[in-house]
């Protein structure tokens, strides 16, 4: 839990910042923009020599309170895991249908 806190803070950070995700970022650079290769690709590598800095001291205060293992909603549930699978897909199938018919 305490990763996924500060993983999303320093996503959200940077995201709300610059306005690039890694992955439209990269795009970006690609394209030629200046402010995703100085902002994004620096300010990646900034983050990430901090985050490596910190980490040892991260590890042992932060980034392994709340890890409550392997969490999903058949363990949740308590049912073999295709008893979610199945009506998860079909859920899924129905709906891109519906959106299909649609028009969107």
């Amino acid at each position: 839990m305490g990763s996924s806190v500060i993983g999303g803070l320093i996503f959200g950070v940077g995201f709300g910042i610059l306005g690039y995700c890694p992955g439209t970022l990269a795009g970006a650079v690609g394209q030629g923009f200046l402010d995703a290769l100085f902002g994004g690709i620096i300010g990646i590598l900034i983050g990430a020599g901090i985050f490596a800095e910190l980490y040892p001291k991260l590890e042992r205060t932060i980034l392994n309170r709340g890890h409550f293992g392997e969490l999903t909603f058949p363990r949740m549930l308590k049912v073999n895991p295709w008893w979610v699978v199945i009506p998860v897909s079909f859920g899924l199938i129905a709906l891109l249908f519906l959106i299909e018919r649609s028009g969107f």
